[in-house]
């Protein structure tokens, strides 16, 4: 597995990865925007310490751990992964709010036109600005996007010290289990 150095970080600054996507998904999980790492490596949730290929493991999206060099495997469970902003940071923190906001309008065209049964954004600050939802919860949302339901999961990222594995576990399988009731 390619480890990239302090100059393919750098590199990477302001990078895209192309969304995994496909029509009528179960669940499109969207991302807050690509870290450097996993821009480097040209994979989701690319970073070693990063949760969210265990995390969507663990709470049954897939019957085995998926690695992120794997990750177009995540379509043929009717899954798909993009982001809030497309734009590789070193942090979320160097995202402006109109950058958000920008970010929600690109989101809510690609449900439009992709129409996952539900939309699932990994970070509830991104969600708040770049859709004005300043007192949004964890969990299913009131609003959602033309038929699509908005599923709010705290971000797996390694950084988010918020939420332990078996809590980050508990609330994934809940949108799980939400899903395969509908």
């Amino acid at each position: 597995m390619f480890k990239p150095t302090k100059a393919d970080l750098e590199a990477a600054r302001d990078k895209t990865l192309p969304d995994l996507i496909a029509p009528n998904l179960d669940v499109l999980f969207c991302g807050i925007n690509p870290g450097l790492y996993t821009a480097a490596v040209g994979h989701h949730f690319g970073r070693p310490g990063n949760r969210f290929w265990p995390t969507i493991h663990r709470a049954g999206f897939t019957p085995r751990l998926l690695h992120p060099w794997e990750q177009a495997e995540m379509l043929r469970y009717h899954l798909g992964i993009t982001n809030m902003v497309a734009r590789a940071t070193a942090t979320a923190a160097e995202l402006s709010p109109s950058e958000l906001a920008a970010g929600g309008l690109v989101l809510a065209e690609k449900v439009a036109q992709f129409r996952p049964r539900v939309l699932a954004i990994v970070g509830i600050g991104a969600y708040r600005s770049a859709f004005a939802r300043p007192r949004a919860k964890i969990g299913l949302q009131e609003e959602t996007l033309g038929d699509t339901a908005i599923w709010i999961l705290p971000n797996p990222s390694g950084l988010n010290a918020n939420y332990q594995a078996p809590e980050l576990e508990a609330l994934y399988r809940e949108l799980r289990e939400w899903v395969q009731r509908r």
